[in-house]
């Protein structure tokens, strides 16, 4: 996973954290579904991003390119 990737992927999840906290605090269920939802896509994508870099490796390894 490149650097970018995980920058903003992590900057995903803590916004969604945010926005989550911001809903409990202020009894605003929508956004608090929102920011979880966020924490959900970012997560999703940070397990793609992983399974990927573990497919190149395997590859790599299998190929003697690592």
């Amino acid at each position: 996973m490149g650097v970018a990737d995980k920058f903003s992927n992590k900057a995903e999840e803590l916004g969604g954290r945010a926005k989550e906290a911001a809903g409990a605090a202020s009894g605003d269920r929508d956004l608090k579904a929102e920011g979880q939802a966020d924490q959900g896509s970012a997560n999703l994508k940070q397990g793609a991003e992983q399974v990927k870099d573990k497919a190149n490796e395997v590859a790599g390894k299998l190929t003697g390119n690592n």
